[in-house]
């Protein structure tokens, strides 16, 4: 863990550990936590994801931080920022988007986790890394995200809805909605600099 993660109250935001592949794992492998993504994943598919994820930490030193229990040491998913690999239509700065996601495990939904981990990851990407603005994106259907990102205080705007590209448009998937977060203080309002 660096001392420049974001934490919580209840929550430990750390980099991957080889350890956490089983449950991530598991985890992917749950039609619940996965119903608004096209597929569950493989062990393999999982061990993938991770690869990128921390490539991603690696380029930009920042990213979906793995999240464990502070007071027991369990790995429940992750929470963190990360630049999307394709073009937003409706996103006003299309190479420095940066969005904020988590996937948390079953057991840990409805506790608060999610919205805790992303109000301190959303804190630390306007304060730390001086991004302008943040965005989250979902399917309509998911309201348990929805209601993440509004309490975080992202807003929405039906304008801002997208087909996402790397579906086919009559995918059940492909309609997205996209919430915003701008930086409250006109110093951090500056065009985002998303660290290389």
């Amino acid at each position: 863990m660096s001392t420049h993660d974001p934490q919580t109250d209840r929550l430990i935001l750390r980099r991957w550990r080889e350890s956490d592949l089983a449950p991530f794992a598991h985890m992917n492998a749950d039609p619940r936590v996965m119903q608004y993504y096209p597929s569950t994943l493989t062990p393999v598919e999982t061990r993938l994801m991770i690869d990128r994820i921390q490539a991603h930490f690696a380029l930009r030193n920042f990213g979906l931080w793995a999240a464990e229990l502070r007071d027991t040491g369990d790995f429940v998913g992750y929470i963190g920022l990360n630049v999307p690999n394709f073009r937003l239509p409706t996103a006003p700065h299309p190479l420095v988007n940066v969005e904020i996601g988590w996937r948390l495990a079953h057991d840990h939904w409805g506790k608060g986790l999610a919205t805790e981990g992303a109000s301190a990851v959303l804190h630390y990407a306007f304060t730390h890394l001086k991004l302008a603005e943040v965005i989250s994106f979902t399917v309509p259907e998911n309201l348990r995200s929805r209601r993440v990102m509004e309490k975080i205080g992202m807003t929405h705007n039906p304008a801002d809805d997208f087909d996402h590209p790397r579906l086919p448009t009559n995918h059940r998937l492909s309609r997205h909605v996209l919430y915003r977060k701008a930086a409250v203080s006109p110093q951090l309002s500056a065009p985002s600099s998303v660290p290389a």
